[in-house]
């Protein structure tokens, strides 16, 4: 009996290591797969012309439009100092480091296969030898076409396309509710104190402005229309605040001094005594990515809707 067991024996061990090594190289070939998605290239036509960048980055550093990035799940290894204090990305970018286009040295440690710049940024040259890097100007096309833009870069186009459609139904939704709530012709303001410096914005500057004016359709005074449209935005002083009031003001601060808001002029402005300002965090409020948008539609729709 005991000369029978040793070639089952025998069989048993080849059995399982031929197992063994099915399993040992279907992990390899697996790995192999990665490896070669991670290193395929694909070209982006970008403002400045053709560009190979990686189809599926795993480190980028993203010294513009993070925001966008963040929402498409792709990893940031290197961030803007403004994307980085903003809390609503907080989550996104733990372990990020924060960086700028003078960190060059700090960049080259991160190891990054894609670079995300704005075409202001220095040293792109610089930043392109350590990198594919594409850069984008800001206004050169409208803020959802820019995410849409960030997904063809990051080969997630479908995904970026998906949640320009469906954010552009919730808004123009909760706009119709809004204005059956305020009325429709009810006008509204954009302010913003930074720096100890008072803005009011236009419609495309963030700020939620996109949402109130481009998707909403909510009403803007007609003093905004003329001085702050075209540029964006426009600086006024605390005297000429109520020229530019209207019904209701969404006020964003970065609670440097906000002294403003103890003198009469402010106090008398009829939305400051019907209780019609909506106060916010002004680096939770900057962009106009995903992220920043769906935070915004949900702020303006719960402040409106509750209003007096």
């Amino acid at each position: 009996m005991k000369k029978l067991l040793i070639p089952f024996m025998l069989l048993a061990v080849l059995v399982i290591s031929a197992c063994g090594n099915k399993e040992s190289n279907a992990d390899s070939e697996k790995e192999t797969r990665e490896e070669q998605k991670v290193s395929e290239m694909i070209t982006y036509e970008s403002e400045n012309g053709p560009i190979e960048v990686p189809a599926n980055p795993q480190r980028v550093v993203a010294l513009a439009n993070a925001g966008s990035v963040m929402a498409l799940d792709v990893n940031i290894v290197g961030v803007d100092s403004w994307s980085k204090a903003n809390k609503r990305y907080e989550s996104y970018i733990t372990d990020a480091e924060e960086v700028s286009d003078e960190n060059l040295e700090k960049i080259i440690e991160l190891e990054p296969d894609l670079i995300i710049a704005a075409s202001t940024n220095n040293n792109l040259d610089k930043l392109a030898e350590i990198a594919p890097t594409v850069t984008y100007t800001y206004g050169n096309v409208d803020y959802l076409t820019q995410h849409i833009e960030i997904g063809k870069l990051l080969n997630k186009e479908e995904e970026a396309k998906a949640w320009v459609e469906d954010f552009k139904k919730r808004a123009a939704q909760a706009g119709e509710d809004i204005k059956a709530k305020i009325g429709e012709d009810a006008t509204v303001s954009v302010f913003e104190r930074y720096d100890k410096q008072l803005y009011v914005f236009g419609d495309n500057w963030g700020r939620g402005t996109e949402i109130l004016y481009q998707e909403m359709k909510l009403a803007m005074p007609e003093k905004v229309k003329e001085m702050a449209l075209k540029e964006g935005y426009y600086a006024l002083s605390t005297e000429v605040i109520p020229e530019y009031s209207g019904d209701y003001i969404i006020l964003s601060s970065d609670g440097v001094d906000n002294s403003f808001k103890e003198t009469e002029t402010y106090k008398n402005i009829p939305a400051v005594k019907n209780e019609r300002v909506f106060e916010v965090d002004a680096s939770e409020f900057y962009f106009n990515d995903p992220i920043t948008l769906d935070f915004q539609l949900e702020f303006f729709t719960e402040s409106f809707l509750n209003s007096k």
